[in-house]
């Protein structure tokens, strides 16, 4: 049930409100009161009503069979048959009159309960609410704060984005890194083995090497250019 606030019950109820002309009228329900106490009055004798004909079916059939057996006592048994069946009709007369009397009777209480138990003053407001009373809020105010909220959900999103792809960005520089530092594993070994093989500087003799290699490649280009095709 959605809370309602002072104002929305003074709307809804407009003060006190003759139950029994207007029935279960939506203005009799106070929505208001049941946020206090729990439930409605409705509610209330909704139950009260259910039990009262859980106990009457229970009641009558124990009845109609004292009747049956007190009435019959002497008699044939053609006697008792007709009589079961006479106390049955008897029953249902009787259920039904006395369930159309309850249901009058429960009209009548539930006005009372509406207007004089379960009515909170006008002068009472609920904790819940006393927030809005001491804070009251326009409508042009709780919506600059929906704006305010909604474009602070997009902000959000949109930094989660950004962190997002900056993680994949970190994740991809790892991985660069991981290949450079092989690399340069590489490098260093070759290094310690070019030393250890007494060939000098390792610096020179690369340059040299990557030297031969150009003029290698040119020779095997200018080969490729020479012969028939």
């Amino acid at each position: 049930m959605a809370r309602e606030t002072r104002e929305d019950r003074e709307m809804d109820v407009g003060g006190e409100v003759d139950a029994e002309a207007d029935g279960l009228a939506p203005s009799t329900l106070k929505l208001y009161e049941a946020q206090f106490f729990g439930f409605t009055p409705q509610t209330c004798m909704l139950r009260i009503y259910s039990a009262f004909q859980d106990c009457l079916y229970d009641i009558l059939p124990v009845v109609e069979k004292v009747c049956v057996r007190q009435l019959s006592r002497g008699e044939s048994d053609g006697s008792e048959e007709l009589l079961r069946a006479r106390a049955r009709e008897c029953s249902r007369k009787l259920q039904h009159f006395l369930e159309e009397r309850f249901k009058q009777l429960s009209e009548r209480m539930e006005a009372l309960l509406v207007n004089r138990c379960f009515s909170v003053p006008p002068n009472v407001l609920l904790p819940d609410d006393k927030s809005h009373s001491n804070y009251p809020q326009d409508v042009q105010e709780v919506l600059r704060l929906e704006s305010s909220l909604t474009d602070l959900r997009r902000a959000y999103e949109a930094e989660v984005c950004a962190r997002q792809a900056l993680l994949a960005e970190l994740e991809e520089q790892k991985a660069v890194q991981k290949q450079l530092e092989g690399i340069l594993t590489w490098v260093r070994e070759l290094q310690a083995a070019w030393v250890k093989e007494g060939n000098g500087n390792f610096h020179e003799s690369f340059q040299l090497v990557m030297e031969s290699v150009r003029k290698l490649q040119e020779a095997v280009r200018e080969v490729y250019t020479k012969a028939p095709h």
